[in-house]
Order: structure tokens, then C-alpha cells, then sequence
């Protein structure tokens, strides 16, 4: 009875295990590559529920998500400066390619295939332009960059779904070069400000000069037709207070004592008292 039950245990555990390793379930995200005694199969299960051949076949699963990797390049520039490009990429495998890829590639396709190829992208687009255009042209530069790396990577199965130029750095003596060139436009730029201040300033000169010179003529031909107008100036001026003193060399009048002094008759007044 005891043996019976000892072999019942072991057939149940063996049917367990054939059916654990009959079945498999393909993750969310990813898809199943069927391998047959070593040999990959071109089928590729999709994500959910399968059946498959226990102890003869076994599914690897290639992860279809997208993916981010980001490399480092070092270039000549056409101009034969020193450039760093650092960028980032998404990409993914298709579905359809994941039998295919895991054949001739396996999993380290990254290192591989696509790190190999931005580096070679970087490389090939770099030295078509001078390190300013590098600069000034960035996004042109992004732009062949990809489609180089497409071109390279898509008959694997690989796809890009966003590059980024994410930092160019140059050598220090470009980076001396372009800060000295920047101080040198902004000294030029001051000097013609401060050239067109001065003109403006003269020119501002000039024409209040002639504006003087108008009135001043406007007001000799008023005079010479109208005489009167001088009196007509000194009364516009005035502003309603008479003068306390008023006099010359002979007399002083003090308006607000009502005294009249003379020099005169000031002596003699002092010695009559």
C-alpha cells in the first residue's frame, strides 16, 4: 500500500511537471521565440497563453518595449576639431523581426548592433560639417544622424523612435576660439552703438543750433518791423514786483524807506544837526 502510494506520488509529480512544460505564458510587451532542440523556429508567439512540445521546446522572449540606450561618440569635424557627441536613443524590436533577431543576433543586440552603428553614424555625419555648423545646424545634424542609424539597424528588426543630440562638447582650445570670437562681435557691436549715439547726438547739436539761429533771425526781423516788441518782451518778463532800490552815481533811492539820499546834500544835513 505504501509502495502504491509512493508511486502514485511520482506519477502525479511527473504529469505535474510535462504539464508545467507543456505550456508557457508570454509577458505583456514582449514576444516569444520558439527554439526546437536548438534551432529557432520562424513562429513567434504573441503575448498571452501557449502550448508547446515539453523537453523539446522552449520559448526565449524578446522584449518589444521601447528601450532607451544613450552612447557617447568622439569625431573630427571637417574642420578637424576634436567633437564629443553624446546622444540618446529609443528604439525597439519589432514583433514581427524577434525570430530573426534572436537567430543571427541573440539578445545583446544593443551592444551588438546598435551602439556599433550610432558610434559609425556619429562618425560619417560629423565630418560633413565645420564645428560652428555643428552648432548652428543642429537639428540638420540630429536629422542625418538618424537616418543614417536607421538605415543601418532597421534590417535586424530594429526601429529608432526618438534621437536626441543631448551635448556636443569641443576641445578647449575651440571653446577659447568661440569666446574669444564672441567678445569680439559684442566690442563691435558697442562700438557701432556708441558711433550711432554720436552721430545722433551731433546730429541732435546741429539741429538745435538751427532751431537757435531761426529764432534768434525771427526775432531780428521782429524787431526791425515792429520796435515795439522789445517792450512787449521786458513786460512779458516782469513779474509784478517793483525794485527796491533804484539809482546811479549821483543818487540812491530806497523805495521801501521812502528815504532819498543823495551824496550831496547827505553831508550837509549832518552837519547842520
Amino acid at each position: 500500500m505504501k509502495k502504491r502510494m509512493i508511486i502514485g506520488i511520482i506519477v502525479a509529480v511527473l504529469v505535474l511537471i510535462v504539464i508545467v512544460q507543456s505550456v508557457v505564458v508570454v509577458d505583456s510587451g514582449k514576444s516569444g521565440v520558439v527554439v526546437t532542440m536548438g534551432a529557432v523556429e520562424d513562429m513567434v508567439l504573441q503575448e498571452g497563453f501557449h502550448f508547446k512540445t515539453p523537453f523539446v521546446q522552449q520559448v526565449v522572449q524578446i522584449n518589444n518595449r521601447t528601450q532607451k540606450t544613450e552612447v557617447s561618440g568622439t569625431a573630427a569635424s571637417r574642420d578637424l576639431q576634436t567633437v564629443t557627441t553624446d546622444v540618446a536613443v529609443n528604439y525597439r524590436v519589432l514583433n514581427d523581426s524577434s525570430a530573426s533577431l534572436y537567430k543571427n543576433v541573440g539578445l545583446d543586440y544593443e551592444s551588438v548592433i546598435i551602439s556599433p552603428a550610432i558610434q559609425e553614424s556619429i562618425k560619417a555625419v560629423t565630418a560633413k560639417f565645420t564645428a560652428e555648423e555643428l552648432i548652428t545646424e543642429r537639428s540638420s545634424v540630429g536629422e542625418q544622424i538618424r537616418t543614417m542609424l536607421s538605415n543601418k539597424i532597421n534590417p535586424y528588426g530594429l526601429e529608432v523612435e526618438v534621437f536626441n543630440i543631448v551635448n556636443f562638447d569641443f576641445s578647449e582650445e575651440f571653446n577659447a576660439a568661440v569666446e574669444a570670437k564672441q567678445t569680439a562681435e559684442q566690442n563691435a557691436l558697442k562700438a557701432q552703438q556708441d558711433l550711432n549715439r554720436i552721430k545722433i547726438e551731433a546730429q541732435q547739436k546741429v539741429e538745435s543750433a538751427k532751431a537757435e539761429a531761426e529764432s534768434i533771425k525771427l526775432i531780428q526781423e521782429t524787431l526791425e518791423t515792429a520796435p515795439e516788441y522789445i517792450e512787449y518782451i521786458k513786460w512779458s518778463k516782469w513779474d509784478g514786483r517793483l525794485p527796491a532800490v533804484m539809482g546811479n552815481s549821483d543818487y540812491i533811492l530806497d523805495i521801501g524807506d521812502s528815504v532819498i539820499r543823495t551824496e550831496e546834500t547827505q553831508p550837509a544835513a549832518s552837519a547842520e544837526q
